[in-house]
């Protein structure tokens, strides 16, 4: 997969088996950090979009996954309480 100035941006998300796509968000998100502090401009704006990637193939994927009580706006005002 290339981006709009013909750069390699790895392999489509569609194109990734579950084990590969799993693999590849948890790279991804465990780099966050990284980029965000010390990365230019240019490989942030490539991070967000490989991520938004990968992270919508899951979504896609997994439309029925299992969403924790706590992760919600119910569940976070009933530990607020």
């Amino acid at each position: 997969m290339s981006d709009a100035g013909g750069r390699h941006r790895g392999v489509g998300p569609a194109d990734l088996d579950d084990q590969q796509l799993l693999r590849e968000l948890e790279t991804i998100h465990r780099t966050r950090h990284d980029a965000l502090l010390h990365g230019s401009q240019n490989a942030l704006v490539a991070h967000s979009i490989r991520m938004t990637e990968l992270e919508a193939e899951y979504l896609k994927r997994h439309s029925d996954r299992p969403v924790a009580p706590g992760r919600t706006r119910e569940g976070a005002r009933a530990r607020s309480e």
